[in-house]
């Protein structure tokens, strides 16, 4: 093997890596939605969840990218850690189809059925049908086909040529020699782990052992403990996913990580154990690109039949691991690790919007319960999480923006659109809390009592905002249009509301019922509930018409919304009785 033999090697390597993140990352984005949903709609049935693991891993072709997608959807609240690891154990196996493929350049035979299984036949039909349909389709669909396509024949162009630039080593007693020291249980363990670890893919750190089979002097005895090394190093990029992720998220990169240690440590035992009282006529043959596909595919089969039935102890053991802390945190980090993967990206900023949500409409609730009766703990409370709400709004916005960079398919650029909308919004909300905190602090400060009709007027208005917030958030949370529906019509009587209770005002001016510095307090809190339902409004405006693909403004939706849903004016004139300003 001489320097140009070495060149290319690295040549075969790049195109190899190139291949599997072209033909993973098209096939991740034709089918992340589908993907999506399919992850959303698991139950805690142990045979089901390995059984989507195994598929979604063998459509994507990467166990990392599965377990980066559990990890994500359990940070974001959508799956259970329970579920995860099913997920996890059928991605282990679902990973050993991409060794299986690479296998079929091994295949022997003259006969043309065989001569057509073989790679080298089939692969440049694929390159070529791929480029046609890459270039020439304006369809983003079959864009997506053909840069799959394209993956896979540059993958396979790869392995072939490193295949080709290794084959001289085998004469060369040197570099048996060195692979004999992987024989060694340990460093072989060592070697896949750190292997994988570096290229982040056990299906491409495999694919590198079957070129390397190819120069004859790979045996089981090497490659076992290799292979077994190389599930180990497959969890770092699901560990690094987690880093800045929540609790139950860690603890999925845990289980990940045990299943594989766990796993390795006892079929070694086992295999090793074995092999000293049978001594096994197969440990010292040479391998090929077939028997690594068989190693690969059995210990992962293997492992997976052993530690099913102790999948509760694989959570307790990562719960131990990553303890609950005293105080959860406030913000759910956004990992950019995940950005490798947009659909998980956009799931988890959903689920991110979904807390920055709640926690500002917790806040003004918590505000308005103050004009009542003020509390100077609660008062610190309302500002701490006026706070928090504010850094939410920072962290997604600048993570939204990071992947709208990326390649994102028309759904998940559609979500990012609406959330960067909504994120201002809630934010407003709980801004306006504050102001009706200072409010229900003057009150508190000056002694100032409202007369029985202005107090009456207050818990009416305040009901109104109440429901229209708390029916916002449950309709942006649940997706509900129904819900939607109902905020625009109440915030036409909240609007009325607000003209309403200002004329009475100026009326008991006009009979020195109450002062000027009494109404500088009511109209401050009028303004600010107002405004509060304007951005409500807002939200369940986005709702409807980003729904539906709407293009029109928000006062054009406003007014095609009365006009071609008829329950508009029946909602109107129900909120309008329930909240009408009957005399004391």
């Amino acid at each position: 093997m001489d320097i140009f033999d070495a060149l290319a090697l690295v040549g075969g390597l790049a195109l190899f890596l190139l291949g599997m993140n072209l033909m993973g990352d098209a096939l991740e984005k034709k089918a992340g939605g589908r993907l999506k949903t399919i992850l959303e709609n698991l139950t805690s049935n142990p045979a089901k969840g390995f059984l989507l693991g195994l598929a979604v891993t063998a459509v994507i072709q990467s166990s990392s990218a599965t377990t980066v997608m559990v990890v994500g959807f359990v940070s974001a609240g959508v799956m259970t850690l329970h579920q995860a690891i099913y997920i996890i154990m059928g991605a282990n196996v679902g990973t050993t189809v991409t060794a299986w493929l690479l296998s079929l350049a091994g295949i022997d035979g003259s006969s043309f059925f065989i001569t057509l299984l073989k790679p080298s036949s089939f692969t440049p039909v694929l390159a070529l049908i791929g480029i046609v349909l890459y270039l020439f389709c304006k369809a983003p669909k079959k864009k997506d086909t053909g840069m799959i396509l394209l993956g896979f024949a540059v993958l396979m162009t790869g392995m072939s040529e490193m295949s080709g630039a290794v084959s001289g080593l085998r004469d060369v007693p040197e570099f048996a020699n060195f692979l004999l020291l992987f024989s060694n249980p340990l460093f072989g363990v060592l070697a896949g782990a750190l292997l994988t670890a570096v290229i982040q893919s056990s299906s491409a750190s495999v694919g590198i052992l079957q070129a390397l089979s190819s120069t004859g002097a790979v045996t089981y005895a090497i490659s076992v403990p290799i292979i077994m090394g190389q599930n180990i190093g497959t969890c770092v990029t699901a560990l690094l996913a987690s880093v800045d992720a929540t609790k139950s998220a860690k603890r999925a990169a845990m289980v990940h990580l045990y299943f594989n240690i766990i796993g390795s440590a006892v079929l070694l035992a086992l295999f090793y154990g074995a092999n000293a009282i049978f001594h096994f006529d197969f440990v010292g043959q040479t391998t090929d690109e077939m028997g690594i596909a068989i190693v690969h595919t059995a210990f992962n089969v293997l492992c997976t039949l052993l530690l099913m039935p102790f999948g509760g102890l694989l959570e307790k053991l990562a719960c131990l691991t990553v303890k609950s802390e005293r105080a959860e945190e406030e913000i759910r980090m956004l990992d950019e690790h995940l950005l490798a993967v947009p659909t998980v990206a956009v799931e988890r900023c959903r689920a991110a919007v979904e807390a920055m949500a709640r926690r500002s409409v917790e806040t003004f609730n918590s505000a308005i319960h103050m004009l009542q009766r003020y509390d100077a703990k609660a008062a610190e409370e309302i500002r701490r999480n006026e706070d928090l709400v504010d850094r939410y709004e920072d962290r997604i916005g600048t993570f939204l923006v990071k992947i709208s960079a990326e390649n994102l398919s028309d759904e998940d650029s559609f979500e990012c659109t609406k959330l960067l909308r909504l994120i201002g919004e809630f934010e407003r909300i709980s801004d306006h809390a504050v102001n009706l905190l200072e409010s229900a602090e003057e009150i508190q400060e000056k002694q100032i009592s409202f007369s029985a009709e202005a107090e009456h007027e207050l818990r009416v208005i305040t009901r109104a905002v109440e429901e229209i917030t708390d029916v916002t958030l449950d309709s942006f949370c649940s997706g509900n249009l129904d819900e939607a529906s109902r905020v625009e019509p109440l915030e036409q009587v909240i609007d009325e509301l607000h003209d309403q209770i200002k004329f009475n005002h100026i009326l008991r001016l006009q009979k020195n019922e109450c002062t000027i510095e009494h109404g500088f307090i009511l109209s401050d809190i009028l303004t600010n509930l107002e405004r509060v339902s304007d951005h409500c409004s807002n939200v369940g405006i986005c709702i409807e018409e980003m729904s539906s693909h709407n293009a029109l403004g928000a006062h054009q939706y406003v007014d095609a919304l009365k006009a071609e849903q008829p329950q508009f004016k029946a909602q109107y004139e129900a909120y309008r009785e329930k909240y009408a300003l009957a005399a004391v």
